[in-house]
């Protein structure tokens, strides 16, 4: 089985596990607000952007667990074109990311929500 370098794996791995937490944070938020206040249309924005940002963080979930399987099944080595895929796939989740978790604080903040 083809092996990414240790340094790129454990960015993969660690982002993975930080976008677990954001679905799982957008998903707790987007019930809370739901549970306090209901479906109106002031809070409808609101759930839509946490069901937004879940979305995006399971997408880039999805993708890296794709990528991974894909490069555990190349043999001998990981071809560049596909490296070269998976580091763009790391720097745009690094930039993405604080994003995301932002617009889940914002929403908390604004909500007042635990």
């Amino acid at each position: 089985m083809a092996k990414l370098p240790n340094e790129v794996s454990e960015r993969i791995w660690r982002l993975k596990r930080q976008l677990a937490d954001v679905i799982e944070n957008a998903r707790t938020a987007e019930f809370a607000l739901f549970n306090t206040f209901g479906e109106t249309e002031r809070t409808i924005v609101y759930l839509d952007d946490l069901h937004s940002v879940a979305e995006q963080a399971t997408e880039r979930f999805s993708q890296f667990s794709s990528l991974q399987i894909r490069i555990f099944n190349v043999q001998p080595h990981v071809p560049g074109d596909m490296l070269e895929l998976v580091m763009q796939s790391i720097l745009n989740t690094e930039a993405r990311l604080p994003a995301l978790e932002q617009s889940i604080q914002e929403i908390r903040t604004e909500w007042e929500l635990p």
